[in-house]
């Protein structure tokens, strides 16, 4: 891992995080999607995650930012019960646009604009990356911790030093 500057540190680690969501949630079973965990649907807290990536790690006041074509009123609020259901397939292709979108955030970010507040917005850039890192993995935590209660399975993760897998891998540990 190059570790000569902070932006290079910032996009390994966005990377594995990255890899590290999508490969969890397709540890879901189907018949966990729709099973309620702390009075919100699974998927539900699923979207609530990557909504907020999606909002929040490049710029929350984005005069540009759409929400997704699926978003309805309140969808991404774990405190608000909502009558849509949203399916495994749409929120993957949901994730693939995050994905796309932040690694061309962080291939183009460099040290001098950590520091630096995006446009109209009260926090610098370094805040809301650190800030979606603590909460994506606040609520990685808490599906991984399902996961793992309801099948004995510890979906994989790539920790610090551990290879992207190249093609077929085990999901699990």
């Amino acid at each position: 891992m190059v570790q000569e500057k902070y932006s290079d540190i910032i996009k390994e680690q966005t990377n594995r995080a990255l890899w590290e969501v999508e490969n969890v949630v397709t540890c879901i079973p189907d018949a966990m999607w729709e099973k309620e965990y702390c009075g919100m649907p699974l998927w539900k807290h699923v979207y609530h995650m990557l909504h907020s990536l999606d909002l929040w790690f490049i710029n929350p006041d984005d005069p540009g930012y759409a929400n997704p074509w699926f978003h309805e009123k309140d969808l991404n609020n774990l405190d608000v019960v909502t009558n849509k259901l949203l399916s495994r397939e749409t929120l993957e292709a949901y994730f693939l646009e995050i994905e796309k979108k932040i690694k061309n955030y962080t291939e183009n970010l460099e040290d001098d604009m950590l520091l630096l507040k995006p446009e109209g917005c009260k926090y610098t850039r370094f805040t809301l990356i650190l800030a979606q890192h603590r909460h994506l993995h606040t609520h990685m935590g808490m599906i991984m911790g399902v996961i793992t209660a309801e099948t004995g399975l510890w979906p994989r993760v790539l920790g610090l030093e551990g290879k992207f897998p190249d093609g077929e891998y085990e999901k699990y540990f």
